[in-house]
């Protein structure tokens, strides 16, 4: 995991209540208050990426694991639990709902198989357990989706060149996963900075990538929408504390104009908690390719006292 600081919504725009979801979902407690990594605690779980709105955490191959799921003609993912199979990630937990998304387009397309360990038995059960619980929501709002296939393959030893059976530490020369990790994140640290900053998490660049594609097939996705009710009073403060101008205001003379864009909202729900009026909400609903991408007016009215 690498992060980038100045993609973290409290760098991006500090706000009264400091973003902690983080620290708060590592199952072992290995973000400190800085966000700095405890590397004996940090199994690579994934579950800091994604539970991170913005990418302030992000799995440092992310690039390659979207390449590979554009290139390849079967999408094979395994966990470093699970055999061999196809392209290896740290754990199930670095799929957040965008990226769930974005299987399940490419799903409609190719086979897309994702192989696991036992996961009851492994530590970072807890992070596997809060991205199926993303893709069971999607699930629910998506029920016609395309299918995925899930396989549990437990590595419990492979087969090397002329038959013989070796495990998955000897096939590597006797590095377990971890240290595998942390020799390619050494090995890339020259070309990493942590001042990296985007205003469009990776994750929903791709799901955007997929399904530009894709979009005559698909109608629409179940993504998080802004809706606005007529208590709102115009004070234009939910725009002014969103940290990643998904919400923009047009004044003109006494009239407001407040315009979303959804792929750049992140679901930080900073406006809501700021709405004194209670104005404001967000649902899941249906949105097509070009509302999710476009600009949606969402309110128009005098300013009130």
């Amino acid at each position: 995991m690498v992060h980038h600081h100045h993609n973290c919504l409290n760098t991006k725009k500090p706000y009264v209540k400091l973003c902690r979801l983080c620290i708060d979902s590592c199952p072992h407690q290995a973000i400190s208050i800085y966000r700095e990594l405890n590397s004996q605690r940090c199994t690579e779980c994934g579950i800091c990426m994604a539970v991170c709105p913005s990418d302030g955490f992000i799995y440092y191959s992310t690039s390659k694991l979207h390449e590979f799921m554009l290139e390849a003609e079967k999408i094979v993912l395994n966990c470093p639990q699970a055999m061999n199979a196809g392209h290896e990630i740290p754990c199930l937990g670095i799929l957040d709902r965008d990226s769930w998304l974005a299987l399940l387009i490419a799903a409609g397309e190719k086979e897309v198989t994702l192989v696991t360990g036992v996961c009851a038995a492994c530590p970072d059960k807890k992070a596997c357990a809060v991205s199926v619980q993303v893709f069971k929501e999607i699930h629910t709002s998506w029920p016609d989706h395309p299918a995925l296939r899930l396989k549990v393959a437990p590595d419990d030893g492979g087969s090397a060149p002329g038959g013989e059976i070796t495990s998955v530490q000897a096939r590597r020369g006797g590095k377990g996963w971890r240290d595998i990790g942390r020799e390619k994140l050494e090995a890339m640290l020259p070309g990493i900075t942590s001042d990296e900053a985007y205003p469009i998490p990776k994750a929903r660049q791709f799901l955007r990538e997929v399904w530009q594609s894709r979009k005559s097939a698909i109608g629409a996705l179940p993504l998080p929408a802004l809706e606005v009710s007529e208590g709102c009073r115009e004070c234009g403060e939910c725009a002014a504390v969103c940290p990643q101008g998904a919400l923009t205001n047009k004044e003109k003379g006494e009239q407001l104009t407040l315009i979303y864009e959804p792929l750049k909202c992140v679901g930080c729900r900073r406006c809501l908690n700021i709405c004194r009026s209670q104005a404001l909400s967000m649902e899941y609903k249906p949105l097509s390719y070009r509302l999710f991408t476009g600009k949606i007016l969402v309110h128009q009215g005098k300013q009130r006292l």
